[in-house]
C-alpha cells in the first residue's frame, strides 16, 4: 500500500534514475500477495527474494544474506525502504554497512513499547537512514529527541492514504458479501501479542463474541490467527451465526469493507490510519499505538484487552455514531509526489552524491526500491 503510489511517482519523473522494485518475500501468502499487487496496480517485482517465514532472527538474517548480492550487482543510487517490518531493517542495515544512501518512508512513528518487534525495527532503521520521510508532525519530535539532525527529516504525508484515495472509486464488496446487512463491526486481528498465546486469543474470542450480541461481526481471518486457532484448539463463538468469518481479503475488498462498516476492531497500524481517513470509528485492541494522530485527530480509540472498556465504546458508537475526527495534515493523496520531488533534488545535490550515484552493470545509475 505504501510502495504502489511511490513507485508510480518515481517512475513518472525523468529526473530520477531507473527504479527497481524488490520484494523480499517476507509476506509470503502467494494468493493474497498476487491479489494485493493486482488491486494496487503494482507491477510484479523486478526481484523477488522469496525469503518466507521464520523467527525474527532467521527472517532478518535471510533477508540480509539475499539482499547483499543484489546491492553488489545493481550498485544503486539510493535504497528506499518503507514501514517497520523485518525486511525494512534488514535491507537498511546491509545498505548502511555498504555505504549506500537510505531513505526511510514512514519514519519517526513510536509506540514506546520495546516489546513490539516493529518498534525495534523503527528505531534502528531511523538511526541509520539518510533521509527520513514522516507521515505526521509528532514523528519529527520523536526523531529530534533521539538525536537525529533536523535536516534529515522531511514531513511529506501518508502513502497509505495515497493508495486509499486512489482505490476508493474501484472498491466494491465481493459478490458473496454484497448482501451484508448494514451496521456490522469489522474485525481484523493478527498481532503476535494477541494471537500467539492461547489465553490471550481465547480472551479475544470472548470479547468479539460479546460484541456480536450488540451488532453483527464480519471477521477477516488472517492466516496467522487461523493457524493459532487450530494450534490451540479454539473455536469462534457461534452466537447465533452473528459472527461471519471470511478469509483475508484483497486490498479493494478490505477498503470496501472498512467503508461499509459501522465500526472496525483491529490491532493493525495501517487500519487505524485508513479508518481515520474514511471517518469510520476504530477500536484498537492494543494498549499503545505508534500512530497517535489517529487518536488525537482521527477516529481511533485504544481499548487494549479490557473487555468492559471495549463494550462501553461499542455501545457508544451504536448509540451516537462514535468519533468522526478529521483527516490529518498532508493526508491528501499527494505524499508520493512530495517524496519523489524531494528525492530527485536530494540525489542531484551533494547529499545524494552529486546525482551521479553508482553505476549498475548497464552503466546507468539506478535507484533501488525495497518493498
Amino acid at each position: 500500500m505504501k510502495m504502489a503510489p511511490l513507485l508510480r511517482a518515481l517512475r513518472a519523473r525523468t529526473d530520477l534514475p531507473r527504479s527497481v522494485l524488490l520484494h523480499t518475500g517476507q509476506h509470503y501468502d502467494e494468493r493474497l500477495k498476487d491479489r494485493v499487487f493486482e488491486d494496487l496496480r503494482l507491477p510484479e517485482p523486478d526481484i523477488d527474494l522469496q525469503v518466507g517465514s521464520g523467527s525474527h532472527a532467521v527472517q532478518t538474517a535471510e533477508v540480509m544474506k539475499s539482499f547483499e548480492p543484489v546491492l553488489d550487482r545493481l550498485q544503486p543510487s539510493c535504497v528506499v525502504v518503507v514501514g517497520d517490518v523485518n525486511s525494512t531493517f534488514a535491507c537498511s542495515l546491509v545498505a548502511a554497512k555498504k555505504q549506500f544512501p537510505i531513505a526511510h518512508v514512514e519514519a519517526g512513528l513510536r509506540s514506546f513499547d520495546r516489546a513490539m518487534p516493529e518498534e525495534i525495527n523503527r528505531v534502528l532503521t531511523d538511526q541509520i537512514a539518510d533521509l527520513l520521510y514522516t507521515t505526521e508532525r509528532t514523528a519529527e519530535r520523536n526523531l529530534l529527541r533521539e538525536g537525529i539532525a533536523a535536516e534529515r527529516i522531511h514531513f511529506v504525508g501518508n502513502l497509505m492514504i495515497d493508495s486509499l484515495l486512489e482505490a476508493l472509486p474501484r472498491a466494491r464488496l465481493p459478490n458473496d458479501l454484497q448482501l451484508l446487512e448494514s451496521g456490522f463491526a469489522l474485525v481484523t486481528l493478527h498481532r503476535p501479542s494477541n494471537v500467539d498465546e492461547a489465553d490471550r486469543l481465547e480472551h479475544m474470542l470472548g470479547s468479539i463474541g460479546e460484541v456480536s450480541q450488540r451488532l453483527p461481526v464480519v471477521w477477516t481471518m488472517h492466516p496467522r490467527t487461523a493457524a493459532s486457532l487450530e494450534r490451540f484448539g479454539l473455536r469462534i463463538p457461534e452466537q447465533g451465526n452473528r459472527i461471519r468469518v471470511i478469509p483475508a481479503q484483497g486490498y479493494l475488498a478490505m477498503v470496501a469493507l472498512m467503508r461499509s462498516a459501522r465500526m472496525v476492531l483491529t490491532d493493525s497500524g495501517g487500519v487505524q490510519e485508513e479508518t481515520t481517513a474514511l471517518g469510520v470509528p476504530c477500536l484498537t485492541l492494543r494498549s499503545n499505538t505508534e500512530r497517535p494522530i489517529t487518536i488525537g485527530e482521527g477516529t481511533n480509540t485504544l481499548v487494549g484487552t479490557d473487555r468492559e472498556l471495549l463494550l462501553k465504546e461499542v455501545d457508544e458508537i451504536v448509540v451516537s455514531g462514535g468519533k468522526r475526527g478529521r483527516v490529518p495534515e498532508y493526508w491528501d493523496g499527494r505524499a508520493a509526489e512530495r517524496i519523489a520531488s524531494h528525492l530527485a533534488a536530494w540525489l542531484a545535490s551533494d547529499g545524494g552524491r552529486g546525482g551521479i550515484g553508482k553505476a549498475g552493470p548497464d552503466g546507468r545509475a539506478q535507484s533501488l526500491r525495497v518493498a
